[in-house]
């Protein structure tokens, strides 16, 4: 059985409990994804700004609330997620 890269990524955010602050198409303790998408689509260095933020966190871009960094998780996957938030999480 073969997998696309977009279900892969799927299947990256569940497990590491991504979808318990963010959903794809609604705010729910974070921003949905297709927002996240929209507000950095322009900018060249998104999927690099966002890997950053998986891994360290961060806070004011959207609120008060903190994200709190992902520090079990790799650089090569917190790109993965990244690509696929700026890629629509489709």
């Amino acid at each position: 059985m073969t997998f696309s890269l977009a279900y892969a990524n799927k299947d990256l955010a569940v497990k590491n409990g991504c979808l318990g602050c963010h959903a794809v198409n609604e705010k729910l303790v974070g921003p949905s994804y297709k927002d996240i998408a929209t507000k950095y689509g322009g900018n060249p260095q998104a999927v690099e700004m966002l890997t950053q933020n998986i891994l360290q966190g961060g806070s004011g871009k959207w609120g008060e609330m903190a994200m709190p960094a992902q520090t079990g998780l790799s650089k090569k996957n917190a790109e993965k997620l990244s690509k696929w938030i700026m890629q629509g999480a489709n």
